[in-house]
């Protein structure tokens, strides 16, 4: 798999049935590694580490719906009061993040509703602060502290 611009962490996977699996610490299972999840595991890790994002508020690969099709979301990062906070589209290393990433997350957070948006590669990691009633979204230099219980 690609080395990617994010740190290093302890791998676990495994070789079956011709594939590569990966071991998903929210989900509790292994994943088929795609370029994709290879991001997504790596996010995750640097969110819970590096971030210190609370692990038991993750959701990986919820279901949205967005003009009755069905779709789904890849990270999802919730409050202490269980509403979404962060919303996160991962796409593999070699996929240039466009404008078309950003519609995609935005578009998604129209049903989902979370503060903050990002996009990753594993490369470049983009984070905004949801744009509120019109406005523009901001954006962010790093990603936001994950606040503290009240």
């Amino acid at each position: 798999m690609f080395k990617l611009n994010l740190p290093d962490f302890n791998l676990t996977i495994r070789k079956e049935d011709g594939k590569v699996w990966i071991f998903d610490m929210i989900r509790k299972k292994y994943i088929v590694l795609t370029p994709e999840e290879w991001v997504r595991q790596h996010f995750i890790h640097y969110l819970i580490h590096e971030r210190k994002y609370p692990k038991s508020l993750f959701r990986i690969e919820g279901s949205l719906t967005y003009n009755k099709l069905q779709k789904r979301s890849d990270i999802v990062v919730h409050d202490r009061d269980g509403k979404p906070w962060m919303l996160v589209e991962c796409k593999a290393p070699n996929v240039k993040l466009t404008q078309k990433a950003f519609n995609q997350v935005a578009v998604y957070n129209m049903s989902i509703g979370a503060r903050f948006v990002a996009v990753t590669n594993g490369m470049v990691q983009y984070c905004f602060e949801a744009s509120v009633s019109g406005s523009e979204p901001k954006h962010l230099t790093k990603f936001p502290e994950f606040p503290e219980a009240n």
